[in-house]
């Protein structure tokens, strides 16, 4: 089953904190992520990475069971629940997604029961706006919105508008938005 989780800023919004901890079925401490901290290559988004892993230690997941990431080399990511991939520079992140092969492995990962978190650029690279993105939506995604698009069903023709409260979440059954 599908398991995608698309935010602008994480779990702010607790609703979509308990979406995440219902998608892994599992105790905190049994949980093991992969942070991925590729697309933080300015300062201001470096600044946001420690609360993007607050995000995961407030679901009570030990440090020990998070793997930090930066997508250098590839690697095998199957035996992590989430993967959470934090916000930044999406061109960079998707040129990284390219260069090292990891649509293959992400899509791969997601058939077997993986999740993917993402945060901001995490989010946008999944969708149709760059040429070698994840395309796990084909809709455009946009970020940290002030007003965002209504929650519900997403149809394939829809740009999508998310406040820092919203997600999308894919699993098989399609697209919607929840807050």
């Amino acid at each position: 089953m599908k398991k995608i989780l698309l935010t602008s800023a994480g779990f702010e919004n607790k609703v979509i904190e308990n979406k995440f901890m219902e998608l892994v079925g599992k105790d905190a401490k049994d949980i093991k992520v992969l942070f991925i901290t590729t697309a933080a290559v300015e300062p201001d988004a470096i600044m946001v990475l420690p609360k993007c892993l607050e995000d995961l230690l407030n679901c009570k997941i030990p440090m020990e069971n998070i793997t930090v990431y930066d997508m250098h080399k590839l690697i095998g990511i199957s035996k992590y629940d989430a993967i959470y991939v934090c916000g930044g520079s999406t061109a960079y992140l998707v040129d990284r997604i390219d260069e090292i092969g990891f649509k293959k492995v992400v899509d791969e990962y997601i058939l077997n029961g993986g999740i993917y978190i993402g945060v901001s650029a995490g989010s946008v690279a999944t969708c149709g706006k760059y040429k070698n993105s994840l395309n796990f939506i084909d809709n455009i995604i946009n970020v940290h919105c002030d007003t965002g698009t209504k929650c519900g069903k997403i149809t394939t023709d829809d740009n999508i508008y998310l406040t820092n409260n919203q997600a999308i979440l894919i699993t098989d059954d399609g697209a919607s938005i929840i807050e």
